[in-house]
Order: structure tokens, then C-alpha cells, then sequence
């Protein structure tokens, strides 16, 4: 069972920095994509950053210059680094996967290509 958790959200005070970090754990072969996205009450789950094999990265163009993602897949993490916080950046940010992963059995080993979610992590911006 592959797993998705997040750590690092919290309150901080505009132009302060904040490090969201994601962990996945399980039988994983592989993460072909891992990144962020970030939900307000009310409207839909809109793409932060993520990061591929390849190492190409994609950021939205609201956070360009001040948040950056960065990846170890020896350790199966990224971390969303978020600079020159704004008030508008308040959201709970969700940690998303595309992962290869595997189940053995007693009739031989499954691989499975599945995305994945994390619970959530909620960042407050506020003076």
C-alpha cells in the first residue's frame, strides 16, 4: 500500500518562508511525477510545482521566483520550498504521485501504475 504524508504546514507572517515536505512510503519501483497542489475552500485543486524523472520542472505562474520543488528518490521525497509568502498563498496543499509500485503474491509480483494523494496540510499566510 503506497502512502503519501505531508508535514511542514503551518501559520507564518507575509514574506516569511515555509518547507512543506512529502514522504512515500510502500512498495514503490518508481515516482515518475511528484509535486504540489493547493485548494481554497470553495474552488477547485489548481497545480503549485511538481517535478518528473527527467528532472524538468513546472511551477505556476503565481508562484514563479519564489517557490521552488525539489525531489530525492533514494529517499522517495520532495519538498516544496516556498519563499516571499503572500496572504493569497493560504491554501491546504495536497502532495500528488504518479508511482509504480508493486504487490507480490503467491501467483507472482503485480506492478501498478496509480496516482496518489496525500491528506493535506494546511498553510495560513496572515499578519
Amino acid at each position: 500500500q503506497v502512502q503519501l504524508v505531508e508535514s511542514g504546514g503551518g501559520l507564518v507572517q507575509p514574506g516569511e518562508s515555509l518547507n512543506l515536505s512529502c514522504v512515500a512510503s510502500g512498495n514503490i519501483l518508481n515516482i515518475h511525477v511528484i509535486g504540489w497542489y493547493r485548494q481554497v475552500a470553495g474552488k477547485q485543486r489548481d497545480l503549485v510545482a511538481s517535478s518528473n524523472l527527467g528532472g524538468s520542472l513546472t511551477l505556476a505562474d503565481s508562484v514563479k521566483g519564489r517557490f521552488t520543488i525539489s525531489r530525492d528518490d533514494a529517499k522517495n521525497t520532495a519538498v516544496l520550498h516556498m519563499n516571499s509568502l503572500k496572504p493569497e498563498d493560504t491554501a491546504v496543499y495536497y502532495c500528488n504521485a504518479e508511482i509504480t509500485s508493486y504487490r507480490d503474491s503467491e501467483k507472482g509480483t503485480h506492478v501498478y501504475d496509480n496516482t496518489y494523494w496525500g491528506q493535506g496540510t494546511q498553510v495560513t499566510v496572515s499578519s
